[in-house]
Order: structure tokens, then C-alpha cells, then sequence
């Protein structure tokens, strides 16, 4: 049952961690029950599922972009989504900067980081962040509130640990600089199998999914 999962997470995670239900491919109904049992931020990794799920839901929870963004959806996604967590370029930022300008609003977003290096994965690599933080510091209607970090996907979550603690690492640096328009509150790391150990290692937002409304049909 979701509503024993969900209560369950809830009881196991501490007060200042905060709770991302990852929605991907699930259906409306399978969200609110999640936000019946006191889920109140759901992940979405597309904007076309998070537009038909907005539409049946709306403002019951808020909404939160844990997938890729394509430049051609930032127009929908920030009409939708009260977070933006995966921001790997100044050229995606400059986007939404520009539509929320169009909106007159601002939209919190956190700088995906690349902390495993994969070329073949979006976020930005680790050691390039300072630089794109300052960049995206400039930004009216755009404001850097942490980081967040996929990290390669392992079967076991121990082998995951060096990848949180540069994060962490990461995080803690950047947010000793006090950037201005910046504020780093969220270190976003850590999925069904392993955030456990991202919390261990300093995660104060976790996204999880398969734990929450179990795996995912055919």
C-alpha cells in the first residue's frame, strides 16, 4: 500500500530532510494517495507527465523537475513546477530567466552536478560549478538555492558514498563563498536504494520512488 509506504519513509527520515515522491510514470491517483498519506513535494522527470498530473492534482502538493530539461519545455515547465532541480548550463538558466521573466516570477533552482564525471550523463562536472553559480548568481528572476546530484547508479549504495561526500563537499564550499543571489540550502542527493547513505553524508532532500509506490509495470 502506498499509504503504509509513505508512512513509513516519513517516520524513518529525520525533521530536516526533506521528502521528493518520485513520480515517473505514475498515474494521478497513485499521487494522491502518496499526498494523502502526507507526501507534499512529487518529482517529475518529464513535463508532459507533469502537465497531466498538475492538471488532476494542481496545488495539492508542490511540484518539483528532478528530470532533464530541453529548452523547448521551459516555457510549460516553469508555469508548473515550483522547483527546477537539474540547471547544467547557463544556456538552460538564460531560458528560464527568460520565462519567468515573461511570468514575473522567480524560480528556485538547484545546479545539477555531474559528481560521477559521465559523459554520457546531463549536470554539470564538479569542478566547473563555482563558475556556473556565479554565472547563474546573476540572474533576476532565477535564484540557486543547492545542488543536486544523481551520482552513477550502483547496486550496492556504499559504492555511491565517495559521490555524496564530494557533493557535500562541493556544497560546503560553495556555500562558505555567500554568493550573492544565492542561497545553498539543499543538497538534493540520493534515490530509493541508497538514500540512506546520502543522508549519512549531508542530503537534506531525497528522491524517492520505487520505495514509495513500489515497482514500476511492464
Amino acid at each position: 500500500m502506498i499509504s503504509e509506504s509513505v508512512a513509513r519513509i516519513l517516520s524513518e527520515l529525520p525533521s530536516d530532510v526533506l521528502l521528493v515522491a518520485a513520480a515517473k510514470t505514475r498515474t494521478s491517483d497513485e499521487i494522491l494517495q502518496a499526498i494523502a498519506a502526507g507526501v507534499t513535494i512529487i518529482g517529475e522527470n518529464y513535463v508532459q507527465e507533469a502537465e497531466e498530473a498538475h492538471s488532476v492534482i494542481g496545488e495539492k502538493a508542490r511540484w518539483h523537475l528532478i528530470g532533464h530539461l530541453q529548452r523547448n519545455k521551459v516555457r510549460k515547465a516553469v508555469e508548473i513546477f515550483d522547483m527546477i532541480e537539474t540547471v547544467d548550463s547557463l544556456r538552460l538558466a538564460l531560458k528560464i530567466d527568460e520565462e519567468c521573466a515573461r511570468l514575473d516570477r522567480v524560480m528556485p533552482v538547484l545546479i545539477e552536478v555531474n559528481s560521477g564525471r559521465e559523459p554520457q550523463k546531463t549536470g554539470t562536472f564538479p569542478e566547473e560549478v563555482p563558475r556556473l553559480l556565479d554565472e547563474l548568481a546573476s540572474l533576476e528572476y532565477l535564484k540557486v538555492e543547492g545542488l543536486m546530484t544523481m551520482g552513477p547508479r550502483f547496486g550496492d549504495p556504499e559504492d555511491a558514498r565517495p559521490y555524496f561526500v564530494e557533493s557535500k563537499r562541493l556544497f560546503d564550499e560553495l556555500r562558505s563563498r555567500r554568493t550573492s543571489n544565492a542561497e545553498l540550502k539543499f543538497l538534493s542527493m540520493g534515490m530509493s536504494n541508497s538514500y540512506h547513505v546520502a543522508i549519512e553524508e549531508g542530503a537534506n532532500v531525497v528522491r524517492i520512488g520505487t520505495k514509495l509506490f513500489g515497482e514500476r509495470g511492464p
